[in-house]
Order: C-alpha cells, then structure tokens, then sequence
C-alpha cells in the first residue's frame, strides 16, 4: 500500500476549520422556483441579501414553505489546488439544508440531496452537505468569478441553509484518515473509573498510516492535565487499529479528552476531542418515596388513569385515603383508575409502603374543564425511529417504561407519524400492517398503568404522506377515543397546501379548533398537542383553539446550535404558559436517536444535555424522550430519573422560569416555585468553562439563602450578597434557593 506524507483532522466539525475558502457571507436569496436562477449571466441585485447558518424564517420570509433560492458569487483561486497534496477533487461545504436541494455551480448541477428518486421534497433536513467535482472540470473557472446557486425545498416550519459550517477546499490525502470514537460509549465504572475503546482506520484502501496515537484526558476548569498516555499505531482500511484507554478520574464531574494521532513522516496531527460523561443523579434509596406531580386533572366522567410514581425496594403496597367515590385503587400496583361524575378538588393522601419503611404525599385530583394540568412526560418515537416505528417497538418501550421511569413520573407512550393507512368504507382510519390492532395495543399501555398517544394531521397527508385527518376529524377523534387514545400530536404538514397562499391567524387556528370540537365530542380525555412550529405566535392563541401544549419552534436536532437557537429563545412566548396550556419547544434529543432505523448516540455533549434537561425543566415545557429506550445507559438514565429535577418541571404553579441576566456567554433564568422557593439556572454559553458571580439580590429571596445543587440533590450551603459558580461549557448549575430570616 501507498504510504502517506501527511495528515489532518478527520471528522467534520474540525476539518471544517481547515477550510481554505469561507463562503459564509455574500449570498442572496429568493423565494420561489424558476429555473434560469441557475444561470450565472441571471441578473440577482433586487434579491435580498440574507444569511446562511439562519433559517430564512429569522430573516423576514416567516410562515414561508416551498421553494427558494440561494446565489452566490465566489472567486475560486488556484492556490488551494497548488497547496494541495492530492489535486484531484474540489468539495463544497455547505452545512444542512432544509429539506431538501439542487446545487449548481456555473449553471450545472454537481449535487443533489432527495429521499426517493432524488426527489429533493424528500430530502434530509438534518444531513450535512458536502459535494465534490474533479479539478480538472470546466465547471470550475478558476482565478475567476463563479456562481454558486442552492435550490432549496422546504415542506414545512422552518427552512434554508439553517446550520453548519460552509466553505470550499481541497479534497487532501489527509481526508482518508479516521478517528472512530461514535461507535463505543464510555464504560463508567467503580471508584470514578473510566475506559473508552476507539479504532483507527484508513478511508481509502490505498494508503495506510502509522505513527504515535497520544490519549490525553484534561480537566477543562482547571486547565489541568489528568491522565496521558503515547502508544505506537499502524493502520490500513482492512486493517484498523483498535485500543481501549482506561483512567481514573479524580472528582464526578467535566473532562475532556483528546485523541491526537502523529503520522511518523509528515509530523502532521489528526486530533479529535470528545467529552466524558458524567453521573450526577444519585441512585434512588430502597425506602419508599413518592414522585411526580402533585396534582392531576380530569373531566366529569372520563376515564381516569393514574400510576402512583414511586421509587424504592419491590415488594410496595399502596394506599389512597380521600379517593373520591368512582376511582379505585389497585394496591399492589398503586394503579388509580375510575372516573368521577361531578367536578371538584378532591384531596387524596397517598402511601406507599415496603419492609424498609413508608412515604406519603399529598395529592389533589381536579375534575374540571381542564387536564393536563402539568406538563406532559412521556416518550415519542419520530426521534428514534421516525416512519419504521411499529407496534413491537411501542410494546418494547412502553415495558422499559414501566420498568424503569414510570416511577419518576414518567406516562406518556406516543406514537408519531407512520401507523396511518387508509379508510374503510365509513370513513374510519385504519392503521397499517404495522399495527394489527391499535385497541389492543391501548390495552396493554393502559394495563401497566401509562397512557398512549397518536398522530395526525389537519390536512389530506402527514408529513411522511400517510392518511390526514382532513375532513374527517369527527370520524378520527371517535376513533382515537374508542381505541382508549390519551394524546394527540396534530403536525400542520400539508394543510399549508389547504390554507391561504398567505396564511393569516384565523387560517391558523381553523384547522385546530376543528379538531378541538371534534375531540370533546367524545367522553375521553385526550391531551391535545398542536405541533405547527410556532406560526402566527401560537402560544397566544392555542388555549383558544383548545391546545393542551403547542410547538413553539421548528423541529430540534441532537446539536447545540438547534438546541441553543430554540432553548434560549423561550422567554419571548413564556408569558402563556398556566396549569393545562404549555409551551413546547420540541422533544428531547438524548440517548440513542435517529430519525430512522439507524440510530446514533446524541451529539449533545454530556454537559449540553444537562443543560437540555435542566432548561426544558424551568420552562415548564412537555419532555418528550426520543431516544430509542432499549438502550438506556446508565448516563441517559441518570438525566431521567433525577426526582429533584424533574419535580422543577412538574411544579404545580407550572411558572415558566424568567431570564435576569445575559452577560459575557452566561445566562440565569430563575423560576418561582409552588411551595415559595425558586429555581435557578446558571448556564454558561461559551466555550470555555467559567465562573460566573451573582448579585443575589436579583433572586428577590432576601439578604440570605439556602443553596441546593438539585442534580447532586446536595445543599451547598447558607450564602448572603453574592454567589460564585463554576460552570462548564454549555453546561449549568442547576439549583433550589430558599429564602433563610
């Protein structure tokens, strides 16, 4: 095999920063279709300036789906091919595209991103672009001006060039090097033990590599130096080089580790860097203790389900005195079910008990107009498995459920778009192969003491072009409640084809009140969550049309730039949140996710997912898991099973929490509580660890407070005047403040 001379860096995010042309500013944009807008002799001076890396939805096109059009002029100079080791392929950058697009440059097309036959309506929104010609293609005019034209589809929310990184550069010989640290979780074990296995490889079957493979774990707070480790590696593409690390790390809490590999010759470095994760939760106790919410609601004579979450050693009795006439308790289970005939607020002490002791919580049950009195907790499996789901993997994460979260309140088991397959002769929806029967599946949910939910959409097509509700909600609604349905996700999809070409609010709303009424025909409560990506400002209308919970923004994606863009933009809309209508900025992207069958460990580093957890917490928003939950590790489990947390979500004042600073890369967003305490976020947003002090007099709690870290579930101590954290990069502090006389 061919020997190389060089390396470089070998995954996306830091070869991107090797780029030799940014092309990130300059371009021009279009809405609409037409096809000499590929043309570089096209005239664009009346297009509109825009920028790339933003979805054109943040740049005055909002509530716009279809086509569109980007233009850009670049010099493309020879250099970069002279520079090169290899001259043999050019590659254009161009982050991720919603949905889906044609690339031309000079007029001709040198990429497509498209599901099906290439159709670019089918595209991956969340795939990142990168094309590439040969140097020696006319297309190219190097030394000259060329033009870049992207034509883009968008099917619904938010569209564009919206994310990543964007540049021209040499395809090298440093390309064919790879780094593989996705394909092993970290093995955390006892006594603050950590191991990782990694390969190395070769990506073209031509060349292979040797040199010194340095491992090198730092504590980013401290700039310190923990644990190296130099070992000699050789490697070829049917030859990799696989090596599993081990250290001991001093304290529960950040690192990095870095991966740098030196080829022998050359002296040139590939270097990777990835975090460690980090358990914070501590493990539930075997003595009996009480979660979840402190209230429910239900109306007159519906169903009423409710599984008493309570963590501690099985065997477990249960008790509910106060439980009103028409619900009953099995108390082997803790299983509440029943209905009630009249409305009311109805106090019930719960009780569990085991042979290590008991625990009790005080518990109301509101019969009234409104449900879903908190915000939901649950699963979804669009994240995961996206149009593969079926009726198996809903029965397997429903007992995973059961098994493992429905103790900390966990209750929701939803099915997203793909069950859907065509109506009978009434008119009925009937489900696919996939699912035999929908009612049976309802049945063994209900029976482990969980609620199941269901999609659809308001008009003729989901939006993986499965059967719409449109025309029939009446005929559908009576459907969802004879199967024993409990949720409802309403996607907008293709009703923007029914709509005004320029929507307006009561065109908004019209599609979803339909609903609305259709669903209270029938005696069952089924929370209604309207998902239309925060068009028309949603959340001050969506009680109105009868929303439970509405999608605020477009959909969210495993990467800090769609978790900060959508997570930190919360305040604007968090005035409408109350007990039973919730804002929600989509479901929550950790563990293993997707989109499909095949599946990845989340790219949220270990800290931006407890910043994740802790902000969708504060906001009082719906969580979502959409991961696939046969393969909750132990790090995963801990982000889902912290009590204290999650009691911050299910606060029974349902408070969004407010923001009170935003300064030099650091946020705190501080949320009033039911029982007069206050929760508090320290996040940090750049890309350093930092400290971060607070005047504690913007907490309003008075002159002294009581600290608790709620993910240590540890007091810090008694403080007055000032507070001084450390905070990880995209990481938080997490905490409870009370008030001290």
């Amino acid at each position: 095999m061919q020997k190389l001379t060089a390396l470089s860096f070998l995954l996306l995010p830091l070869f991107m920063l090797a780029q030799d042309i940014s092309i990130m500013s300059g371009w021009k944009f279009k809405t609409g279709d037409q096809q000499n807008w590929r043309d570089p002799a096209f005239v664009d001076s009346g297009w509109t300036p825009v920028e790339i890396g933003k979805a054109w939805e943040y740049q005055g096109f909002e509530n716009y789906d279809g086509f569109a059009w980007y233009r850009l002029h670049i010099v493309i100079p020879s250099s970069i091919r002279e520079k090169a080791f290899l001259k043999e392929q050019l590659r254009f950058d161009l982050g991720k595209i919603d949905d889906g697009d044609e690339v031309f440059l000079n007029g001709s097309l040198i990429g497509r991103n498209g599901g099906r036959f290439g159709d670019i309506r089918q595209g991956r929104y969340d795939t990142p672009r990168s094309y590439t010609i040969s140097v020696n293609d006319p297309r190219i005019h190097w030394d000259k001006d060329n033009l870049i034209a992207v034509r883009v589809w968008d099917g619904g929310g938010n569209g564009g060039m919206w994310e990543g990184r964007y540049g021209i550069s040499m395809v090298d010989i440093t390309d064919y090097v790879k780094i593989n640290t996705q394909d092993n979780r970290f093995v955390l074990g006892p006594e603050k033990k950590v191991s990782k296995k990694i390969w190395l490889t070769s990506l073209n079957e031509r060349y292979d590599f040797s040199g010194k493979l340095q491992i090198i774990v730092r504590d980013p707070s401290l700039g310190a130096q923990i644990f190296k480790q130099t070992i000699g590696a050789d490697f070829a593409r049917d030859r990799p080089f696989e090596y599993t690390w081990h250290a001991v790390i001093p304290e529960n809490k950040s690192y990095d580790v870095t991966y740098a590999f030196e080829e022998a010759r050359s002296r040139k470095t590939v270097i990777v860097t990835e975090k460690i994760p980090y358990t914070l939760t501590p493990a539930a106790t075997a003595t009996p203790r009480i979660n979840g919410p402190s209230l429910a609601g239900v109306r007159p004579g519906s169903p009423f389900l409710y599984r008493i979450p309570a963590t501690g050693e099985r065997p477990m009795s249960f008790e509910a005195s106060g439980l009103p006439a028409g619900l009953k308790l099995d108390k082997a289970k803790g299983i509440i079910t029943g209905s009630l005939a009249a409305k009311g607020k109805f106090k019930v002490k719960l009780t569990s008990r085991n042979k290590y002791g008991s625990a009790e919580k005080e518990f109301s049950i509101v019969c009234g107009d409104e449900i879903g009195l908190t915000p939901a907790l649950g699963w979804n499996s669009w994240n995961c498995w996206g149009l593969s789901v079926d009726d198996q993997k809903v029965r397997a994460s429903a007992r995973t459920m059961s098994e493992k979260l429905a103790d900390h309140g966990w209750t929701y088991i939803n099915i997203d778009d793909g069950w859907e397959d065509k109506r009978d002769g009434q008119g009925e929806i009937i489900p696919n192969k996939k699912f035999p029967d929908m009612k049976a599946l309802a049945d063994y949910v209900h029976g482990l003491g969980l609620k199941i939910g269901i999609y659809s959409s308001p008009g003729t097509l989901t939006c993986g072009g499965y059967m719409g509700s449109y025309q029939y909600e009446n005929a559908d609604a009576a459907t969802y409640a004879r199967w024993g349905i409990d949720y409802l996700k309403y996607d907008w999809c293709s009703y923007g084809k029914i709509a005004s070409a320029k929507p307006g609010l009561d065109d908004y709303k019209k599609p979803y009140s339909a609903m609305k009424q259709a669903l209270r025909k029938n005696n069952r409560d089924i929370l209604y969550s309207l998902c239309q990506y925060g068009m028309g400002d949603v959340w001050k209308w969506g009680e109105e049309v009868g929303g439970n919970s509405w999608r605020t923004t477009g959909d969210i994606n495993d990467s800090w730039a769609s978790l900060f863009d959508i997570g930190f933009s919360q305040d604007i809309c968090a005035p409408y949140t109350k007990p039973g209508h919730f804002n929600d900025p989509d479901m929550l992207v950790v563990g293993k996710v997707g989109w499909g069958p095949s599946l990845h460990d989340t790219r949220l580093s270990p800290d931006e997912q407890y910043t994740h957890i802790s902000l969708w917490s504060l906001l009082s928003a719906p969580m979502l898991i959409g991961c696939d939950m046969s393969q909750l590790d132990d790090f995963t489990m801990n982000l889902l099973t912290n009590d204290e947390v999650l009691a911050i979500d299910q606060d029974a004042l349902a408070r969004p929490a407010q923001k009170i600073l935003d300064k030099d890369h650091f946020q705190v967003w501080i949320k009033e509580l039911a029982d007069g305490t206050k929760a508090v976020g320290i996040f940090n947003l750049g890309d350093q660890a930092g400290r971060q002090t607070i005047d504690l007099s913007m907490l309003r709690s008075g002159p002294r407070i009581k600290i608790r870290d709620l993910w240590r579930q540890k007091d810090l101590g008694t403080f007055s005047h000032i507070y001084t954290a450390m905070v990880p990069s995209h990481g938080v502090l997490l905490v409870k403040v009370s008030a001290l006389p």
